[in-house]
């Protein structure tokens, strides 16, 4: 920086050399100092405004995917929301239905989140309350497939128990088709065979030869063996819970003890004339509930549609009972 300076002075019309005192030197340099301090924050500000560093492009690049990823899992939520209240919809009008079961209870379906706020340490970022929908979707979703899966136990408890009714529900004729002579009578009002008088007759007979294989229709326990020269002859009931039970009556022998446990199809006696009868049969009764009703309603198992209406027909049909 010069020295001096020059400075015109009019009344001699001509330059006079002025030296350069502190003051000077010291606005010179505010004054420089100042552009200097100008370009560079503008600088800065320009290279801030329109330029990004390296880390910066990668926190930004960070920052889209994050969002993204975010994005992505709240529609992942929404679809796995959907389908939970899907299952939840066939629970109820379908599985439940199936079993009888009443629909699993709602306030079980939806519990509520008690206590104090639990996204307060979420709040107060850019993405807080994208944040914050998504952990209550988590938490919604969650307490659906809890209650679901205690309803699904329910279920599973209720298919187990159903396949042990299903077992035990009479559904098989007591002597197989082909060792049928003829059916014989069926459950209503008959002849008597001996009194010669209508009587109603509270079961099925099924003429066989003596000695034809008869079956227990459902699983049970043996109630009670009985032996009598009159009535119901040698005949067993079987105890097959769910408020069914079945009688076999007129044997010629019977293979089972009281209190064993049998299997449908297992055989429990003998085709016989025994008790008050006038000719080799079974008489075969279903009770249910403490009352008899109609066999017939019960050979779904074993028997084509025809051959179900062929034995409704014979079974109806006005005529002499065998007991």
């Amino acid at each position: 920086m010069a020295r001096y300076r020059y400075k015109y002075n009019p009344e001699q019309l001509k330059y006079e050399k002025v030296p350069f005192t502190w003051k000077d030197y010291f606005l010179v340099s505010a004054k420089w100092l100042s552009i200097v301090a100008l370009v560079s924050f503008g600088s800065i500000f320009i290279f801030n405004r329109y330029f990004e560093s390296p880390k910066m492009r990668e926190q930004k690049s960070e920052l889209v995917f994050l969002d993204q990823q975010l994005n992505q899992m709240q529609s992942d939520l929404l679809n796995m929301d959907q389908v939970v209240t899907e299952i939840a919809e066939r629970d109820d009008d379908v599985y439940r239905n199936i079993f009888g079961a009443e629909p699993f209870p709602k306030h079980l379906r939806q519990p509520g989140i008690g206590g104090t706020d639990r996204e307060r340490d979420l709040r107060g970022f850019d993405h807080s309350g994208d944040v914050i929908e998504t952990k209550r979707r988590i938490s919604q979703i969650q307490r659906k497939l809890v209650a679901q899966s205690k309803s699904f136990e329910e279920l599973f408890e209720l298919a187990r128990t159903k396949e042990e009714m299903l077992s035990s529900i009479p559904a098989i004729q007591p002597v197989r088709n082909e060792d049928l002579a003829r059916m014989a009578s069926g459950f209503g009002y008959r002849i008597h065979p001996i009194y010669k008088v209508p009587k109603f007759h509270a079961g099925m007979d099924f003429t066989a030869s003596t000695g034809t294989e008869i079956f227990a229709t459902g699983d049970g326990v043996i109630e009670r063996v009985e032996r009598r020269k009159t009535g119901y002859g040698l005949n067993v009931i079987i105890r097959h819970g769910y408020g069914y039970k079945t009688l076999y009556g007129h044997m010629s022998q019977i293979k089972v003890r009281e209190g064993q446990r049998v299997k449908r199809g297992d055989v429990i006696g003998l085709v016989g004339n025994t008790g008050t009868s006038v000719g080799p049969h079974l008489h075969y009764e279903v009770i249910k509930d403490g009352a008899k009703v109609n066999p017939a309603h019960y050979y779904f198992n074993d028997l084509t549609p025809e051959q179900f209406e062929i034995m409704l027909e014979l079974s109806s049909s006005a005529n002499q009972s065998f007991d």
